[in-house]
């Protein structure tokens, strides 16, 4: 590996953020699943989350959507709520699911400068019922239009950059936060992979 790779690979994982991630609640179109993942490496995200309990295990991603963003992301896949819940809680404070009800606040009015998931639904019948329940609350994104909601893709990119805005405001990306070993092992990984 070149300097110049080293020092720009190295530049980008130390802006890595593991205390934010995404959940995909059954997704159904892999392009959005993609355009997501290009969204979360944008934004300094390593970790996604897909748990498809409802539709088969995807085995691609759209790979236009994305621009090969997959490749730089870790994804865990999961088909039961339970064990993705478990794992998640191992590392995020609280978990919020974009869902329309009485008790839903502003996406402007969480904190996300703490750990935390943001769980988006399926496309037509969003977030379950069942992941609602063991979630930590839910959110919406304001909105004035007579259609009340945004592509999942969109959704996705407007809280994320809320997200950056908040941990950029609060010098999150000002300091290494990932661990050395996984830092290193980004690194070396990332060192074979084409740009």
């Amino acid at each position: 590996m070149t300097p110049d790779r080293n020092n720009r690979l190295t530049a980008v994982i130390n802006k890595r953020q593991p205390d934010l991630t995404v959940v995909l609640e059954n997704v159904f179109d892999p392009h959005n699943i993609s355009a997501v993942m290009r969204t979360c490496d944008a934004v300094g995200i390593q970790d996604i989350y897909i748990l498809n309990t409802r539709i088969p295990p995807h085995k691609k991603w759209g790979a236009k959507s994305s621009s090969s963003a997959a490749k730089w992301l870790s994804i865990h896949q999961f088909t039961d709520a339970e064990a993705c819940f478990t794992e998640l809680r191992k590392h995020f404070k609280k978990i919020y699911t974009t869902h329309l009800s009485a008790d839903a606040v502003g996406l402007h009015q969480l904190n996300l400068t703490e750990p935390v998931a943001l769980v988006f639904g399926n496309e037509h019948t969003g977030v379950s019922e069942e992941i609602i329940a063991m979630a930590d609350g839910n959110f919406i994104i304001p909105q004035v239009g007579i259609i009340k909601s945004l592509n999942i893709s969109v959704a996705c990119a407007v809280s994320l950059y809320e997200a950056y805005r908040q941990k950029k405001n609060a010098a999150h990306y000002d300091n290494v936060k990932l661990e050395v070993a996984q830092l290193v092992k980004l690194r070396d990984e990332w060192g074979f992979l084409e740009e």
